[in-house]
Parts: C-alpha cells; structure tokens; sequence
C-alpha cells in the first residue's frame, strides 16, 4: 500500500470490519462498563492497527494508533451504537473522505 493513501484504507478497513461484525458492536458496547470486554477491545487494536502503524512510523507507533483508535472508536459509537442521524446519513464513501485524512494525518505526519 502506497504511504499516501493509509488514512483512506484504514477508514476504509475498519468500516468494512464494523459492517460485517455485529459482534464488534457489542463489544464496544459492552466496553463502556465491563472492564474484560474494554481490555478485548484494546488488545484488538494493540494486535492490528499498532502492528500496521510500525510499519511506517516505527518510532511513534504506540501514540499514532492510539490518536487513529479515537476517531474509530468515536465514528463506530457514534454510527453503529448511538446512531446519531448526521453520522448514519453519511455514505461509506463519505466517512472514508472525511476521516481518511486526519487518520493519515496521525498515521504519517
């Protein structure tokens, strides 16, 4: 994967993971207040998305997946747990053009 099109591609991946899995909904939901499905969540994300960051940012990792873990996480509360109208109405394509560069902003810059 070409460096400059990261943020649109992990946009583009979570989406896709969160489309197919209503396991992971319930997870994040679950997140919020039990403290085993919380460390399942992290150790999802520690086992992907900081294992793809090292690849091209090796020495920031850690912060840069947790800055790219923020705007995920919000986008699936907000667009698969609470549902809010603004956030539902936004086509796939939408989300991944308007996330896919602060997400590519955290990944590289």
């Amino acid at each position: 994967m070409a460096p400059d099109a990261l943020g649109h591609a992990l946009v583009s991946h979570f989406l896709a993971r969160w489309e197919a899995d209503d396991a992971l909904v319930v997870l994040l939901r679950s997140a919020t207040t039990n403290a085993d499905a919380a460390q399942r969540m992290t150790d999802i994300f520690a086992g992907q998305l900081l294992p793809a960051i090292s690849k091209f940012t090796p020495d920031d990792a850690p912060r840069r997946a947790g800055l790219i873990a923020t705007q995920v996480l919000g986008m699936a509360l907000c667009r698969f747990v609470l549902r809010l109208p603004p956030v539902v109405g936004l086509s796939r394509e939408e989300l991944i053009d308007w996330l896919g560069p602060t997400l590519q902003r955290y990944a590289l810059e």
